[in-house]
């Protein structure tokens, strides 16, 4: 067994998700490397030494160079504003140091290929942190989806639906404020990063994005509350995406619904431990949508516990991102999704961003 140093840039929702995973994925998943909380990173002394006291970190300190820099420090989880990412990032390539970087890549697609190139260049282990599509069922969709379980895949509907500005009179903050922290740069990622892993590459598409609330108490919103994407993946399926932040009733709508010529299979996250499955055989009258709950004989579940219908939580999957990171460190070689896999949501980003504007179906650059 052996330790390493882990670093965390962020100490707010994510940067703990991302420490209490490093602290648990070694007695969840028995790693032959053993995280180190070793140093946090914020945007001031007075914080990190908060975060440092809360989450178990050896130090902490008000500037993210001096954690990249430490030689203690061996791997490195950003988990800071989307602006801060390339900065981080090719600091840390230039000393070797793997990196996990939370989604999406960067607040921008120039700075998305800057992170690629730099993680190509240098050959240092690098991954993104989408973690809804680790959840044990969505494991066991790509797994059914592999062996052909629904036949040819014929459409895709993908979301990512939440309520929490859906009410025009809540105050203006700092999600209301730039592209990057929009409904196109915050939500969007998620389902685009299923459609991506569930169904393939998509070669082109057709957007639609709206701000509704335009104007909130205390400021002027300059990004989108929703949008909504037809796509035609290079496999020939074509398929949908939604995304809203101002759905109101939901809470974490990560669905999905993907239809086959021998069946069908629905997902919706806030039933994470749950997939429907059609199969088209048998009698017509005793079709109909079957209710599969997870359990140890799914992708990841066991080693959470042993019971099926128990279930898994948010926090398992960030564990189950730290397992995997870890591993690309053990072995050497980055694991999916990649910072080019970060890349190519941001292509269909981008090329939705520039559809809305002009109107018409438009490509998605080859990454």
């Amino acid at each position: 067994m052996t330790t390493i140093g882990i670093g965390i840039v962020g100490g707010g929702y994510m940067g703990k998700a991302h420490a209490v995973a490093m602290s648990a994925v070694g007695a969840v998943f028995d790693t032959a490397l053993r995280p180190r909380l070793e140093m946090v990173a914020a945007s001031s002394a007075g914080s990190a030494e908060t975060y440092r006291r809360k989450y178990g970190f050896s130090r902490g300190t008000g500037d993210w160079r001096t954690l990249v820099a430490d030689p203690s420090v061996e791997a490195i989880v950003i988990a800071s504003p989307q602006e801060t990412h390339r900065d981080i990032a090719l600091a840390a390539f230039a000393l070797g140091k793997p990196v996990l970087c939370e989604k999406p890549l960067a607040d921008s697609l120039e700075d998305s290929r800057a992170m690629v190139a730099a993680a190509e260049s240098t050959g240092t282990v690098n991954m993104v942190g989408f973690n809804y599509i680790r959840t044990p069922a969505s494991q066991f969709v790509r797994q059914l989806l592999a062996e052909g379980a629904i036949g040819d895949v014929t459409w895709f509907r993908g979301e990512h639906t939440e309520d929490f500005l859906a009410d025009p009179n809540s105050p203006h903050n700092w999600r209301c404020d730039g592209v990057a922290n929009g409904n196109i740069g915050d939500l969007a990622p998620h389902p685009i990063n299923a459609a991506l892993a569930l169904i393939g590459p998509i070669s082109e598409v057709m957007a639609e994005v709206e701000t509704v609330h335009s104007s909130r108490p205390g400021g002027h919103v300059t990004n989108d509350d929703h949008a909504q994407i037809m796509c035609r993946f290079a496999s020939g399926v074509k398929g949908h995406i939604y995304s809203s932040r101002i759905a109101t009733g939901r809470k974490m709508g990560y669905a999905y619904e993907i239809h086959g010529t021998k069946g069908a299979i629905r997902f919706d996250q806030e039933d994470q431990n749950a997939i429907w499955l059609y199969r088209a055989d048998g009698p017509e009258a005793e079709r109909g949508f079957r209710k599969i709950l997870t359990g140890p004989a799914h992708p990841d579940y066991e080693p959470f516990c042993q019971g099926p219908g128990h279930g898994t939580g948010y926090q398992d999957q960030i564990i189950i991102e730290a397992r995997d990171f870890l591993r690309a460190i053990e072995t050497g070689k980055s694991v999916w999704p990649t910072f080019r896999d970060g890349l190519a949501v941001a292509e269909v980003a981008d090329a939705a961003m520039k559809s809305a504007r002009n109107g018409a179906w438009t490509p998605v650059k080859p990454v």
